[in-house]
């Protein structure tokens, strides 16, 4: 049975200029800018056409923009039928949006709850991540164990991205202690990230919290296909599980390799990414050359 899939990217998939053909081109996507405008109450359309690399970069507007990007590239498709979806981290919203899980007006207020509430978090706690390549993933994390077990640090996996490239995240001292012992233990490389802070680590806990109490109190239909979830790594379909997944995804792991191989098993051989860049698409060849991927953004 062909099961076709569409995944939505994460934060790092900005860029200065990202939407601008979007809104030209397309009145449905011109709509859904202009909405958000409205809900946020400023003109994050007018950062993302315009701003620098640097304003993109502030997770406050990295993820309302990346996840508005990702739903209007969304619905320029005619008639999109998912089979099934997953974001990888942040893009777990616009996959929610997706296969009506969520409205879009509901969540995009709760991705702008997420963006200050990780925001405020990094400022709390200066912390960091790194890319970790060519590694077994068991290793990567006997090693993070050991780290905070012997120093006290918080180190833990956090990013699960393909076979060979694991995110660590962490205190800025334990991320540099592990990354010492990684490169000692053969990986090729063990590289610290440009990144505000440790996500999907448990230094999110203040925002955890904060994004908890906003889920809870928002509408979650039953969706018309499987979510496959960062932190279960498969189909999910009951709103309250759903609910408790997306909580738990501020401090919990990105099993994107896991969730692509589940979604394989249950059939899935075509891959559209929605939103800016193409970097799921590489992940999904990288896990499994035999794939179809195509973007839209």
């Amino acid at each position: 049975m062909n099961k076709h899939s569409f995944i939505f990217p994460g934060q790092g998939s900005q860029f200065s200029g990202m939407g601008k053909n979007l809104y030209d081109s397309n009145s449905r996507a011109k709509e859904i800018f202009e909405q958000a405008n409205e809900i946020l109450g400023h003109r994050i359309s007018d950062i993302m056409f315009n701003g620098s690399d640097e304003e993109l970069k502030q997770t406050n507007i990295t993820q309302p923009a990346i996840f508005i990007h990702s739903v209007a590239a969304f619905n320029t498709l005619e008639n999109p039928m998912p089979d099934m979806v997953a974001g990888h981290s942040l893009g777990e919203f616009s996959a929610l949006v997706a296969n009506q899980t969520l409205q879009f007006e509901d969540a995009l207020k709760l991705v702008a709850i997420r963006a200050k509430a990780m925001q405020k978090a990094c400022e709390d706690s200066p912390s960091t991540m790194a890319a970790v390549l060519a590694l077994d993933d068991e290793k990567v994390e006997a090693i993070c164990l050991s780290v905070s077990e012997s120093t006290g640090e918080i180190v833990v996996a956090a990013n699960y991205n393909c076979p060979g490239q694991l995110v660590i995240s962490g205190s800025m001292k334990g991320i540099e202690i592990a990354c010492e012992q990684l490169k000692l233990a053969g990986a090729k490389r063990a590289l610290i990230l440009p990144v505000g802070g440790a996500f999907h680590s448990p230094l999110m806990k203040s925002a955890e919290v904060e994004l908890a109490e906003a889920i809870q109190n928002t509408n979650f239909k039953t969706p018309i296909c499987s979510v496959y979830q960062n932190v279960v790594a498969k189909g999910v379909l009951d709103p309250y599980e759903i609910k408790n997944n997306l909580i738990a995804q501020l401090t919990g792991p990105v099993k994107w390799t896991q969730s692509i191989l589940s979604m394989i098993n249950y059939g899935a051989n075509h891959f559209t990414e929605c939103g800016p860049g193409k970097v799921l698409q590489g992940l999904v060849q990288k896990i499994n050359k035999e794939m179809s991927v195509s973007g839209v953004s």
